[in-house]
């Protein structure tokens, strides 16, 4: 090609580029666009409607503006007989929510899910079966103040007491939100000093309260001191920051983690009304920075105990980049007594779960055990007995405990939910609740026409039922099938038989046995089955 025909293709090229639009990715939650054409932003309540927004996405405004008491709350919310109840007990739990978090619950629903997590109940005071104080024993396992050394290799450091709003479940209500109990700079020293001498310690959490409210400086003091630890490998952070206070999640911050990694972090989302615009982009900073991100949730009474509102929140994590890691059994801690579910419940949400949506989005469904036993899968091995009112558990280290049941729980009502009115559809799927009523057995394939229209004149295998009917299990939905043979003590069955071997075959002037769609005759007791090594044959 000479130098005419290059230099008229590159014209071409050039020309074609030009003409072709820049790609726009809508999927992409960080960069959804409001109607205005900027950046999709959340509501905000009337009250701060005047606020300019350099001051509404500045974190230290919201910091500084939160709400508290009754009178600033009955101007954004109505306010029910219970929840003027619950701010006025003058024994309550602490009270402050962000401006941009409380925007977020609809003032005229008293059954709004985030409203539930933030605005005290008067039945909060009441006490239960089982409630203690430090249900997780982090007091016993605490060898200097604010670190808790309770698994082999990982400890956790408690920074600080402060939180940017506080949840009514909180795990250390105990000493949460007390100004008088917090940790400063000699006791992260203290802190610190521990880990060194301790060499069996690999990975860090840091919380609190909430590690990303301390000032930055200080935080930065605290990350840094971990990192100069040659034996810690991991520095974990516990936060919910970026839910209460995406605006704090801001470059200046991220630009400081990133220089010491690695660095993972956990937030705290339990209801998709929480997965905002704002929280999609602080998450995408902190990814951007090089920071794993994971979600730990609680299970809430009348907030996400529903197999629906469950699949569209970790559906909608992992849509923002975070991986559903957690989600816990409430515990057993004062004021979270009308929060609490039975574990049942839990069981049957991760059942919902599996094969419904991408098992990373599945989360670990946890008891944290009384008693100090650490975080218990409810799974076999570690689930022992399960009555009407006591689950026994078992750790990692054959601790045995307990975890009471509520003896109060009003079910999740699916008739007023509008997640399970209008559940997500799973196309292709529309066979699962015959599946899971018992009616069914077995989806049969279908669309294979589609294969056709595209060229491909071949049937697909799966048209065949011989491949994809279950072995004994019975015929093919609206077919009959013959009753399976009885089989003999110790006699083989006859498809696992050589050839010629039996009734037909070579070697008998017959041809082979041939069994249909769910026929075949079950293997005799102790003979192998469809299985080996765990692989499906």
């Amino acid at each position: 090609m000479d130098s005419p025909e290059i230099r008229a293709l590159e014209a071409h090229r050039t020309t074609v580029a030009a003409d072709e639009a820049p790609f726009v990715n809508r999927r992409d939650p960080a960069r959804r666009l409001g109607p205005d054409g900027r950046p999709a932003v959340s509501r905000r309540a009337p009250i701060w409607a005047d606020v300019p927004d350099e001051k509404w996405n500045d974190w230290r405004w919201q910091l500084s503006h939160r709400v508290n008491d009754l009178a600033e709350i009955e101007q954004i919310l109505n306010l029910t007989d219970e929840e003027r109840e619950g701010l006025s007990a003058p024994d309550k739990f602490r009270v402050d929510i962000t401006p941009y978090f409380i925007s977020l619950i609809d003032p005229d629903d008293p059954d709004d899910p985030i409203r539930r997590q933030v605005i005290p109940l008067g039945r909060e005071l009441r006490a239960f079966t089982g409630m203690m104080e430090d249900s997780l024993a982090e007091d016993r396992h605490s060898p200097v103040p604010g670190l808790v050394h309770r698994y082999p290799d990982r400890v956790l450091m408690l920074v600080t007491t402060q939180c940017a709003s506080y949840c009514r479940y909180c795990t250390r209500s105990r000493i949460v939100g007390d100004p008088s109990q917090n940790f400063n700079r000699r006791e992260h020293e203290a802190q610190l000093d521990y880990i060194r001498r301790t060499p069996q310690i690999r990975d860090v959490l840091v919380s609190g309260g909430d590690g990303l409210t301390l000032a930055p400086k200080l935080l930065e003091s605290v990350i840094r001191g971990l990192r100069e630890i040659p034996h810690v490998e991991i520095i974990r952070i516990g936060s919910r920051v970026p839910v209460f206070l995406p605006q704090r999640i801001d470059d200046e911050l991220c630009d400081m983690l990133q220089r010491y990694h690695p660095i993972w972090l956990n937030i705290h989302v339990n209801h998709p009304n929480e997965v905002t615009p704002e929280l999609a982009r602080a998450c995408d900073r902190l990814t951007r920075a090089g920071i794993p991100l994971g979600n730990q949730s609680v299970l809430l009474a009348g907030v996400n105990d529903c197999v629906h509102i469950q699949r569209e929140l970790v559906q909608k994590l992992v849509e923002i980049r975070v991986r559903p890691y957690y989600i816990y059994q409430c515990d057993l801690v004062e004021g979270a007594g009308h929060f609490r579910t039975p574990v049942g419940k839990g069981l049957e949400i991760i059942e919902g779960l599996r094969g419904h949506t991408s098992g990373y989005a599945v989360p670990t469904y946890v008891v944290d055990a009384p008693g100090g036993g650490g975080k218990i899968p409810v799974m076999p091995n570690y689930l022992i007995s399960y009555s009407d009112h006591k689950v026994v558990l078992r750790n990692y280290e054959g601790f045995i405990t307990t975890y009471e049941e509520p003896l109060e729980y009003t079910p999740h009502d699916r008739s007023t939910c509008r997640y399970c009115q209008n559940p997500r559809p799973e196309p292709g799927q529309e066979g699962i609740t015959g599946l899971l009523d018992g009616r069914r057995m077995w989806i049969e394939p279908a669309g294979f026409e589609q294969l056709h229209a595209r060229g491909n004149v071949e049937t697909h295998r799966l048209q065949d039922p011989h491949k994809w009917v279950p072995y004994g299990v019975g015929a093919i939905e609206g077919r009959s099938a013959p009753p399976l043979e009885a089989l003999g003590s110790g006699e083989a069955s006859e498809a696992e038989e050589p050839v010629g071997a039996g009734p037909g075959g070579a070697g008998t002037g017959q041809p082979p046995r041939r069994y249909g769609p769910g026929e075949e005759p079950r293997p005799p007791e102790g003979a192998p089955t469809a299985t080996a090594n765990h692989e499906l044959l």
